[in-house]
């Protein structure tokens, strides 16, 4: 296996040969006062990606306001989430595009490639069939989602501020966004670090965090839930007026 986490044919046989899927995330900041067509957006973008023949799978997301999960919205910012067919990186239709030039948006757009991970949404392996490890350790962005039972709602809620706390302070951090698919209930944490390693110190070593991710599993919080690492491949755009990742990448 390659360093980048592409699969060579040969390299492991007798084995499945995973697939290599690319995806783009956009996220859209509106200007002051124009939330409203962010909310719009979320009705009316549904119909071209819908029609689209080169989608495999998209999501409409809007966002947290703390960079996590957060029970509060940003009314301003929202985020779509594009796969394409196999391998191919579909074009954002044009409809989305214009709308978000007319009413004079800011975009970050970053291309990623789904490297590991495990878990569905909505049902599907939407990432394609990857491995649940790999062996690239560069910079690393991380998409963890999940749909909340309604009865551990409180459960959840009550546990995630501490955790979010502590990784905006921690070690590699370079930025997270809260974003989902319906307030409170289906929600997802996108956060890039500056290397796997970091994150998993993070992760699996901080004894709040892995105290957390023991309690979902025991009291079985989430009816769904997915975590998939991505390579980033490219990133563009600002948002607020800056670079993301302050030419980190």
């Amino acid at each position: 296996m390659l360093s980048n986490g592409r699969v060579q044919i040969g390299d492991i046989p007798d084995k499945p040969i995973f697939s290599i899927m690319q995806c783009r995330l956009t996220v859209v900041r509106y200007p002051k006062h124009r939330g409203w067509a962010g909310l719009l957006s979320m009705a009316l973008f549904r119909f071209p990606l819908f029609f689209s023949r080169s989608h495999s799978f998209w999501k409409l997301m809007g966002s947290g306001k703390n960079g996590t999960f957060d029970k509060t919205p940003d009314w301003l910012q929202w985020a779509v989430l594009e796969i394409g067919n196999e391998t191919v990186l579909p074009d954002t239709p044009p409809f989305l595009i214009n709308w978000w030039k007319r009413m004079g948006c800011e975009k970050w757009i970053l291309i990623l490639e789904a490297l590991e991970g495990h878990g569905t949404w909505d049902g599907k392996a939407c990432f394609g069939a990857i491995p649940k490890q790999s062996q690239y350790e560069g910079q690393i962005a991380v998409l963890t989602r999940a749909s909340i039972r309604f009865s551990k709602l409180s459960a959840f809620w009550k546990n995630v501020d501490a955790v979010a706390r502590q990784m905006a302070e921690a070690d590699g951090f370079l930025i997270s966004l809260g974003i989902g698919e319906v307030p409170w209930i289906k929600q997802a944490t996108f956060s890039i670090w500056e290397s796997k390693e970091k994150m998993k110190r993070f992760a699996y070593q901080l004894q709040e965090h892995a105290a957390v991710i023991r309690k979902t599993r025991k009291e079985n919080w989430y009816r769904e839930d997915m975590f998939v690492r991505f390579r980033i491949i490219r990133s563009t755009g600002s948002i607020r007026g800056k670079d993301p990742l302050d030419r980190k990448l």
